[in-house]
C-alpha cells in the first residue's frame, strides 16, 4: 500500500510590496521589479470584487502591501 507524502514547510517568507509601485516597465528592469509593479497594479484595481480575490490570494501566499506615502 503506498504511503502518503509527508510535507513540512521549512521556511516562512513574507513578501512586502511597497506602494506605489513602478507605473510602467522600462528596459533593464529586473524580474523582481517587474513583479513588484505587477502586484502593485493589481492592488489598485477599481473593482472591489477583484480586489477581494487578490487580497485572499495575497494572504495565502504571504504577500503584504506597504503604503510608503
Amino acid at each position: 500500500m503506498p504511503q502518503s507524502i509527508e510535507y513540512q514547510k521549512v521556511m516562512w517568507e513574507i513578501v512586502y510590496v511597497n506602494l506605489p509601485g513602478p507605473s510602467e516597465p522600462f528596459p533593464g528592469m529586473s524580474g523582481g521589479e517587474l513583479l513588484h509593479g505587477f502586484l502593485a497594479e493589481l492592488h489598485e484595481a477599481p473593482n472591489q470584487e477583484f480586489r477581494h480575490i487578490i487580497d485572499m490570494l495575497c494572504a495565502r501566499w504571504n504577500v503584504r502591501y506597504v503604503n510608503a506615502q
